[in-house]
């Protein structure tokens, strides 16, 4: 059973090259040395957008660089790959962008090592964590190159202490979110950051959130965007040794679930369904950018990345589009509109309240998305830029507030925290049978489907004790 996504480790270096490919052949190759020390030297508050600092060659390249290292990661330490592992390869990809980059990245995973070490655990538990955690990756280039005690030993020693703490902070936070924000690091990094920047400005330094952000680059990205999801859902269909019916029909499953946390598709409907969600949301991203007059450039092209990436754990096309309007819909409330820079990304990024659009109904995901659009240009001031999944926090403020509402008031039911331990999401590699799962309360026609022969085995695991995880939809 351990090596069933085995595919996933080559299949991501094929990505990662084609990626870097990529980068040389839609820029001078003399750019791209330059265009990477930019990139390494840069500070990295939100928003740099490296293909506005260094061009599309050296982004492009930092991306598949980061992509490659991240899977390596996971591949020696032993962490079994399931759904979550084409999370995390979205999430490096994309931000990878706009933050991340093949030196900043370190010192986090280092300190996650060493905190595996102390707690006498194998990394292989932590490893996936340590990946995500490099949200704060921009506190260690602030520290190292940046303040005004930047100095390189400075930024590592960071790196190590945000490393030593995430894997507990965020394992957590996980609880107390109910699997409404699928973002909980982000959350998590978003209190560090909180915690970090009263401390540093006590200390006479005064980090503050930046703005590069690039234009002009709509049809290229466009293109690009095109191929790739177009090549995912004909990979979906007829590539992964599934008949093209089954996998429809288990893609038609997919879409009947909440996609809250914890929503392993690549366990429940295998790998035909998550690449054809994988394609549908990809182009559902670009075409909101579009909709909006927004730019594809590296920030949006990253938050498309992450739309695709939790593909494969929880969002899909009826979960994600009432928190796109919703964020659409606020910022026409707050005189803003929504091709301001922050909002477009709002529209990508707050996707990860699409589990309240799936439990509760598609007007509550609309309530989600249009909070968000004005709590998220607030939270990334006290973070100061620190914080690249600066939607997750929000999104884990929103979460926190409107479960336990809107489960007393409109349900009539008494919340309750989750008691999941956060390290379950990244062990456990068993597909999941889901054939005799009722995924739609009213309508039976999708559970009576056939699933995808992947989704099978022979144990049946119980329904989880919140049967809304999987009965209630949009």
């Amino acid at each position: 059973m351990h090596n069933r996504y085995e595919k996933i480790f080559p299949g991501t270096i094929v990505a990662s090259v084609l990626l870097m490919l990529l980068g040389v052949a839609l820029d001078d190759p003399a750019n791209i040395l330059p265009g990477l020390y930019r990139i390494v030297t840069m500070q990295d508050l939100l928003i740099t957008d490296y293909v506005y600092i260094a061009g599309v060659g050296a982004t492009l390249i930092n991306s598949g660089l980061v992509t490659i290292i991240s899977i390596l990661i996971i591949k020696l330490s032993g962490d079994p790959f399931n759904g979550f592992t084409m999370v995390e390869m979205g999430l490096m990809a994309g931000f990878s962008l706009f933050g991340k980059n093949v030196l900043n990245i370190w010192p986090i995973i280092l300190g996650t090592w060493l905190y595996a070490k102390y707690q006498k655990e194998p990394f292989a538990k932590y490893a996936s964590v340590g990946l995500l955690a490099t949200s704060l990756a921009p506190l260690v280039s602030y520290m190292a190159l940046g303040s005004i005690h930047a100095s390189i030993p400075l930024g590592i020693l960071t790196g190590i202490i945000i490393g030593f703490v995430l894997p507990s902070l965020s394992a957590y936070t996980y609880k107390i979110q109910n699997g409404m924000n699928l973002y909980n690091m982000g959350f998590a990094c978003g209190l560090f950051a909180m915690m970090i920047v009263p401390i540093l400005t006590a200390f006479g330094d005064h980090p503050d959130s930046a703005l590069y952000w690039a234009e002009g680059y709509n049809r290229t990205f466009a293109i690009v965007l095109i191929v790739l999801c177009s090549l995912s859902i004909l990979t979906g269909l007829f590539g992964t040794g599934a008949p093209a019916w089954a996998v429809w029909a288990g893609y038609r499953r997919l879409l009947s679930t909440t996609g809250r946390a914890p929503s392993d598709y690549l366990r429940m409907f295998g790998a035909g369904p998550v690449f054809v969600n994988m394609g549908v949301n990809g182009l559902l991203g670009m075409l909101y950018i579009f909709a909006v007059g927004g730019d594809l450039n590296g920030p949006t092209l990253g938050g498309i990345f992450t739309i695709m990436g939790f593909s494969a754990f929880g969002k899909h096309a009826f979960n994600i589009l009432p928190v796109m309007v919703g964020v659409a819909l606020g910022a026409y409330g707050m005189h803003y509109t929504p091709d301001y820079p922050s909002l477009q990304l709002a529209g990508l990024f707050g996707t990860t309240l699409a589990p309240i659009a799936g439990h509760f109904g598609w007007p509550f995901g609309i309530l989600a998305g249009f909070i968000h659009s004005a709590l998220v240009l607030q939270t990334g001031g006290p973070v100061a830029g620190l914080n690249l999944y600066n939607n997750g926090f929000s999104g884990g403020l929103i979460a926190i507030v409107l479960y336990p509402t809107i489960t007393a008031i409109a349900r009539h039911r008494r919340p309750k925290l989750r008691d999941e331990d956060y390290y379950d999401l990244f062990e456990e590699s068993e597909p999941i049978d889901t054939s005799r799962w009722r995924t739609h309360s009213k309508d039976h026609t999708a559970a009576d489907a056939p699933a995808p022969e992947h989704a099978h085995v022979s144990s049946y695991p119980e329904m989880p004790e919140d049967e809304d995880d999987y009965s209630e939809t949009h």
